[in-house]
């Protein structure tokens, strides 16, 4: 054997030790070496035939048919890979796999981020370990359509489990969250983009949680400026007395920032990128977010604590973005936490999402974690958790030691290392 045979039978041992059976594992360690040739294709014809000792059918029963549990590795491969990348933050994301047909688990026609439409695809949420150098994901979900959830046809062919069913991707996302809290993880920070962080449940359901986030807005998501006040409407002493309201609408985010004017934006350089450093302006203002569910919410936080509510909603912090040359701000964020947090770090932590969408495409295109062809609850978790566990051994190569000498494979970028 080779080194990074080596290396990747060391890494086989420890993630898979939870695969009850050799032969089981042997076949793990065949499948990520497959995930991590050279090849268009990472379905598993084409990798068995690539493999010296590749068995079609053998990684076929392997993958689809064989009843090892998959949380486990996943779990184990968290436990390496936090302390490693040392995260700044969690970034919670989801990915989109096209698919032809219907009879794929959880596929149906829905927006799908791989095309930037509404096409036949699965779509998964994902949780994932960030920092600058390295990512990782921890822990996915497969989300599952209403339309999946009311078939128990469909669901009996692909093996779903009696208590799966369909759940808003919010609410997957906080469940994985809470599931990697039983394992002993908790995020320093939490960023999604606005698929996520408009939503008000979403953010409350982090406040709730002792999470701090920064999460992306779209442009209308209505605020008002900190030291607005509410205000009780008169009150003529017949009925229910009426609730504190401000006085003032509130305003769209977009519309809030311009009124600053482009004055009021400093320039911050976040990180060095490939072409130079990458830097826009930026201004941090402090506001409370607005609209009916953010009311709604604020008022029964209000009550379970103290059992009335002045209306007075909570106050985060807005970053806006207005790049150089654009004729208004372009980019909102929502932060919750504390207010003397610099600017600069707050627009470092909005921007760290960059670093998943490198990973994506390492995931995607390099090691195939959207080729998987079978239809199966089963089949699917073992290749999403099978391609998790070559990204997390070719990031360990990467971050080792001597992983930056000029001749190792291990430097190249998004390009899987030769391990047979």
């Amino acid at each position: 054997m080779n080194r990074a045979r080596v290396k990747l039978a060391l890494f086989v041992a420890d993630v898979f030790a939870s695969v009850p059976r050799k032969d089981q594992r042997a076949k793990g360690d065949c499948y990520l070496r497959g995930l991590m040739l050279d090849g268009r294709r990472k379905s598993i014809q084409p990798m068995a035939e690539r493999l010296p000792d590749g068995n079609e059918q053998n990684l076929q029963q392997f993958v689809n048919q064989s009843t090892w549990d998959p949380v486990p590795v996943r779990r184990r491969i968290a436990e390496r890979m936090v302390p490693l990348i040392g995260p700044e933050a969690w970034a919670v994301d989801d990915v989109s796999f096209p698919k032809d047909g219907k009879m794929s688990v959880a596929v149906a026609r829905q927006y799908c981020g791989a095309l930037g439409k509404r096409a036949n695809c699965q779509v998964a949420v994902s949780v994932h370990a960030v920092s600058d150098p390295a990512s990782c994901p921890l822990q996915w979900r497969l989300f599952m359509p209403e339309e999946w959830a009311d078939d128990p046809g469909r669901r009996q062919k692909t093996g779903i489990p009696p208590e799966v069913g369909h759940r808003e991707k919010w609410r997957l996302a906080l469940d994985t969250i809470d599931e990697l809290a039983g394992w002993g993880l908790v995020p320093p920070v939490l960023v999604a983009d606005a698929g996520y962080g408009q939503n008000a449940d979403f953010r409350d359901g982090l406040d709730g949680r002792g999470i701090g986030y920064v999460v992306a807005v779209s442009s209308d998501v209505t605020v008002h400026p900190h030291d607005a006040e509410p205000v009780a409407p008169p009150w003529s002493g017949n009925g229910r007395k009426p609730q504190p309201r401000y006085r003032d609408k509130p305003l769209p985010v977009a519309a809030l920032a311009a009124s600053r004017g482009r004055q009021a934006f400093t320039e911050v350089t976040w990180r060095e990128g490939s072409r130079g450093p990458m830097r826009s302006h930026f201004v941090a203002l402090r506001v409370r977010p607005a609209g009916i569910r953010a009311r709604r919410l604020a008022q029964a936080a209000a009550t379970a604590r103290e059992g009335l509510w002045d209306g007075v909603l909570p106050e985060v912090t807005l970053l806006a973005e207005w790049p150089e040359g654009a004729e208004a701000p372009t980019g909102y964020w929502l932060s919750s936490l504390p207010a003397g947090i610099p600017a600069a770090e707050l627009v470092r932590l909005a921007k760290i999402r960059w670093r998943i969408e490198h990973d994506y495409r390492e995931l995607k295109h390099g090691l195939g974690l959207d080729h998987f062809e079978g239809r199966s609850w089963t089949g699917w978790h073992h290749h999403v958790t099978l391609v998790t566990a070559a990204h997390a051994f070719l990031t360990e190569q990467r971050l080792a030691p001597k992983a930056d000498t000029a001749d190792s494979p291990s430097t190249r970028s998004s390009t899987p290392s030769r391990t047979c």
